[in-house]
């Protein structure tokens, strides 16, 4: 089932060009598994930075002491809760659509990046699905090794392969793009 096709994707299709589906990522604040482990770590960070900060404050150290520990700090309370809003922010301006010839990925924070990958040349899309249908569509090689900031919204992380990320009906759009691939190669 196609998606009502965004002014973001319309602006990126080629004359006659046609859409097969389109769609977004889940919308809204998002936890996943690499929380697990960053949750604590960042709920440590920040506690250990503004008790430093506190500790230097309170006492008669020298103004460095008091500044250095201001960036950790404002480090620690993005790290707590910054990243989630962060992340959803990028992913509320983030567009996916799949036409008989390449993927498109329409998205940016800060400036609009725009990714074009040719059905042709692409031959590795992975799916990574949920119980409740929900799931990734990678293409190109995953890496054996989670990245830890890689889907964290920390500003700079980047996934090692693009994809499609928490769509809906992720077999059906996964399916989609392997039978326009069929068609490709067999033009």
């Amino acid at each position: 089932m196609m998606n009502e096709l965004s002014e973001e994707v319309r602006r990126e299709l080629l004359p006659g060009e046609q859409v097969l589906w389109s769609g977004r990522p889940r919308q809204g604040l998002v936890l996943r598994g690499s929380d697990a482990l960053g949750i604590p770590f960042s709920l440590l960070w920040c506690g250990f930075a503004i008790f430093w900060e506190h500790s230097v404050v309170t006492s008669n150290a020298p103004a460095f002491f008091k500044l250095w520990g201001i960036p950790f700090v404002l480090v620690g309370l993005y790290m707590v809760i910054g990243r989630f809003f962060f992340e959803a922010r990028q992913r509320a301006r983030t567009f996916y659509a799949v036409t008989p010839e390449r993927i498109l990925i329409v998205s940016g924070v800060f400036s609009r990046q725009v990714k074009s990958l040719s059905l042709n040349t692409l031959c590795d899309v992975s799916l990574t699905e949920g119980r409740n249908g929900e799931g990734d569509i990678t293409f190109g090689p995953q890496s054996p090794f989670p990245s830890f900031f890689g889907n964290s919204g920390w500003p700079g992380a980047r996934q090692q392969s693009p994809k499609f990320e928490l769509v809906t009906g992720a077999k059906s759009v996964y399916e989609k793009i392997r039978e326009a691939q069929r068609g490709s190669f067999a033009t």
